[in-house]
């Protein structure tokens, strides 16, 4: 086992990777920029070391991170999500190195990063895929022609990277026009490539995702799917596990095709096998993250088993230690991603100082988090601020439980989604388990809020007050 591993992240997932590698009595080591000093992740590392220039320039600078680890002597690097988690040349320097990537390899991410040859990877080894282009997309004359073979809609995707940039969807041929310049500039601006591909776009589809373990024995199992239909701009704001949907049979299907995957691309660690579900319970491959995902929690939740720590034991060298036959789903689990966000002014960040903040417990609840009283939240970085995870054995249980939690969870100073997600929770057909990619933009009523939780600042500003002046 490693005896000390730099977390290449910063915000919840390095504090959740700290506490893994504390539990594996693992030392830990922290790189932070000026921002983040007074950050959660930074004050729970063994050592941290700030990098730079600037807020994020220092989080993505390979070289300098790397030469870090081998002067303060890492076994290994774990890079979280997001950042530098998908390039696949921080694993390449990392092995040339002799530093151990906490991941799959750099191979691996990159053919998995391209959307294009992982589609192609895919439909040879028989799982499904979207009817669509099978290379990047050169001229409007080649996309209308696709388009009129596969029928509109269409959905025009970059070739790289992810985060919905470069995804636009057209209905016609005037949409396709217009649509595919703007994709291809916004794929060159995020991805520094402007390849585009075509694929036919699903009319309000589930997105379901098998999480996958892999170990460097041959091992492959699937841990059950999260169901992430509850999007904003294809990005998710809710995960569910399991799935309310899918069959056993469906199930079945679906994460035989997921470990299918996992072995065509020569996958090892933790990864994420994504699908698409249509209103006829078709499945199709839309894509693998060759990393640990935002929702790993819910999983965690109804398997019990800690993916974080199974990513490094696999990186040391450890066999799973367990078969598919002995993965078994408890329950039910939901995870509400809180941003600091304005929902009412079309979700734009907020930034600022937290100046009040109390979150939910009882059994079931679960906080992964990275905020405080008295942080200030940046504005330089994703607005993610806490997970907010709570598990039920049984669907209505876990609903009201969220609800609950939602309720009583409080953070004051900047704005934030937690009343937006209370109104998910009280939408009769969310609760029916009736929703799909479409449900937020079918729901403009779920905008009509007040700020919950007003009521409760002053009463207990009033009883301070009071307690102050009688001496209580």
């Amino acid at each position: 086992m490693f005896k000390k591993v730099l977390v290449a992240n910063r915000g919840e997932i390095a504090t959740r990777i700290i506490r893994a590698c504390s539990e594996l009595d693992i030392a830990t080591v922290a790189i932070y920029s000026e921002e983040d000093a007074t950050s959660l992740y930074v004050k729970k590392a063994d050592e941290a070391y700030m990098v730079g220039p600037g807020p994020i320039q220092g989080y993505l600078n390979i070289h300098r991170i790397v030469d870090l680890a081998i002067k303060v002597g890492v076994d290994a690097i774990h890079p979280g999500y997001g950042f530098l988690s998908e390039n696949p040349k921080f694993p390449l320097l990392c092995e040339r190195k002799g530093i151990t990537f906490i991941g799959p390899s750099s191979k691996t991410i990159k053919d998995m990063g391209d959307k294009i040859k992982a589609r192609r990877m895919m439909k040879k080894a028989g799982i499904p895929v979207l009817p669509g282009s099978d290379g990047p997309v050169r001229s409007l004359k080649e996309a209308l022609r696709i388009a009129g073979e596969i029928g509109y809609p269409v959905m025009i995707k970059a070739a790289g990277g992810g985060g919905g940039r470069g995804l636009r969807v057209a209905r016609n041929e005037k949409e396709l026009k217009s649509a595919l310049d703007i994709a291809r500039a916004e794929t060159k601006s995020a991805f520094g490539v402007s390849d585009v591909f075509i694929e036919k776009y699903l009319e309000r589809p589930h997105h379901i995702e098998f999480q996958i373990l892999a170990d460097r024995h041959g091992n492959i199992v699937h841990l059950g799917e999260r169901d992430c239909s509850i999007q904003r701009r294809h990005q998710k704001l809710i995960e569910i596990a399991p799935s309310l949907i899918l069959t056993k049979r469906l199930r079945k299907a679906m994460g035989e095709a997921a470990i299918e995957a996992a072995r065509t691309a020569n996958y090892t660690n933790a990864g994420t096998v994504e699908f698409l579900v249509d209103k006829d319970r078709n499945f199709y491959f839309i894509e693998m993250n060759t990393r640990i995902q935002v929702e790993h929690p819910v999983t965690e939740e109804i398997t019990g088993i800690d993916l974080v720590k199974k990513q490094i034991e696999i990186a040391a060298g450890k066999e799973l230690g367990f078969t598919q036959r002995d993965v078994k789903i408890t329950g039910y689990a939901m995870e509400c991603r809180i941003c600091a966000e304005d929902p009412k002014n079309n979700f734009a960040p907020s930034s600022g100082r937290v100046t009040a903040y109390y979150s939910p417990g009882g059994i079931g609840v679960r906080i992964d988090g990275a905020i405080y009283k008295d942080f200030i939240i940046p504005s330089c970085y994703d607005s993610l601020i806490v997970k907010l995870i709570v598990t039920g054995s049984t669907w209505d249980e876990t609903l009201k439980r969220m609800n609950r939690s939602l309720e009583e969870f409080v953070i004051r100073g900047v704005k934030t989604t937690i009343p937006f997600l209370r109104n998910i929770m009280n939408d009769p057909d969310f609760k029916k388990g009736n929703f799909d990619t479409s449900f937020i933009d079918r729901k403009p009523e779920l905008m009509n809020y007040s700020e919950y939780g007003e009521p409760t600042d002053i009463v207990a500003a009033i009883s301070a007050a009071l307690a102050a002046y009688h001496g209580f």
